[in-house]
Parts: structure tokens; sequence; C-alpha cells
């Protein structure tokens, strides 16, 4: 399993300085969709130069013209990039054509499907994007009867690559793992930690994973 962190702030700055105090903990860096609205797409192109050992992941939310929004996403240095798993048929096809051309990945975001969740997670599997995003965005997330374990059970039914997003903290990202799941995604666990460092550095060791090569590089350096 892979740890994701979302990089949910406003400015490249903010995101550039949480970016450099988790690199050696974290696999995936997410430019959130918030970010990419605010900077543009440019901002993809100065993660990725800042920290070219990681896989850039652009959480674009496409709901429309998938092959365009792709394309302008591998073009900054995407790495990944998601579509809607609510859009049409057809635009999803159309990012999975962009990412087939550019050697990338595309993952459907389920955010927002409650009802058939499963039935969809199939769907847009056979349509041909790498993995599912099963997400429960923050205004489901501060529901009183919100828990991360609906998540994992669709995952575990689904039977094809997925990751969470949703709630994934120190306490919860075992569960993550043996669930089955190819990244968890972790966002304000991170983020909103008075250390973020520490914060992920915590996470990985509770989800058992190994170092990532610049953790090694660091403490070989030490």
């Amino acid at each position: 399993m892979k740890l994701q962190v979302a990089l949910d702030v406003a400015t490249l700055g903010d995101a550039l300085t949480l970016a450099r105090q988790v690199a050696d903990y974290v696999d995936i860096l997410e430019l959130g969709t918030p970010l990419i609205k605010s900077e543009g797409v440019s901002a993809i192109g100065a993660i990725k130069s800042a920290h070219p050992d990681k896989l850039v992941f652009a959480d674009l939310k496409t709901a429309d013209a998938g092959e365009l929004e792709a394309d302008l996403a591998f073009a900054e240095g995407a790495d990944v990039v998601t579509v809607m798993g609510t859009a049409d048929d057809d635009t999803i096809s159309g990012a999975v054509a962009a990412g087939k051309r550019a050697g990338r990945k595309v993952v459907a975001d389920m955010i927002t499907v409650v009802e058939g969740r499963v039935q969809r997670i199939r769907e847009v599997s056979e349509l041909g994007v790498d993995f599912v995003e099963i997400h429960a965005g923050l205004d489901e997330q501060a529901r009183p009867d919100y828990s991360i374990e609906s998540l994992l059970v669709d995952g575990r039914e689904a039977g094809v690559p997925f990751s969470i997003a949703g709630g994934v903290s120190v306490h919860t990202i075992a569960s993550v793992k043996e669930a089955g799941a190819e990244v968890a995604v972790v966002g304000g666990s991170i983020y909103s930690a008075d250390d973020p460092a520490a914060a992920a550095k915590a996470l990985r060791e509770a989800a058992g994973l190994p170092p990532t090569t610049s953790d090694v590089s660091t403490a070989a350096a030490g």
C-alpha cells in the first residue's frame, strides 16, 4: 500500500511547504481540487519539479471533457488524475484514452456515490480506469453516523483495485491496509497536525509500511 497526502491548501506556497515537510514519509503528493482551482494547472508542474521522485496526483474531479482535462494535467507533469465516477461514461473513457496515450494513470473518484456504489465501482473499472478512489468528502464525514468502515466494506466487495479517502487516521490506517487498499489517502490528519512530518511518519508506522526511498536517504545522510 502507498501513502498519499492531500495538499488541501489554497496557495502554491503553502502546498510546497507542506510537501517539503512530509515528503520523506509519503509516496504520493496530491494537489487538492481547491489548490488547482486557485493556482491553475501550472501548480502541478511546480510540485513535480520540487519532488521529481514522488508520484504527483492531480485531483481534477473532472465531470466533463475528460480527455481534454486529463491532457492538460499530464502535460504539466501529473502522474495520476481523477475523473468523477458519476460522470458520463464517455467522459471517463476520454480520460482513460488520455492516460493511455501519456502512459499515466486515471482514477475514478467515487465521492457522492453512496447508493449503488459497488455496482458503479465495477462499471467504471470496466471502462479502463487504473483504480477507483472510494471517497467520503468532508461534508459526508461531518455527519454523526459516518464511519470509514462503509468505504472498506465496499472496497472488499467490489473486487477491483481501490484507494480509500475519508477519515484515514493513525487509528484507522491499519484497517485500510487490511481491507486491501492500494493507496491510503490522508488529508486533515496530516495538514491539520501541529507537526505534519511527525503525523505522516506516525501514519506510515501505524500501517506497517516500509520507509520511502527519500526517508532512507535522509537517515543515511544523518
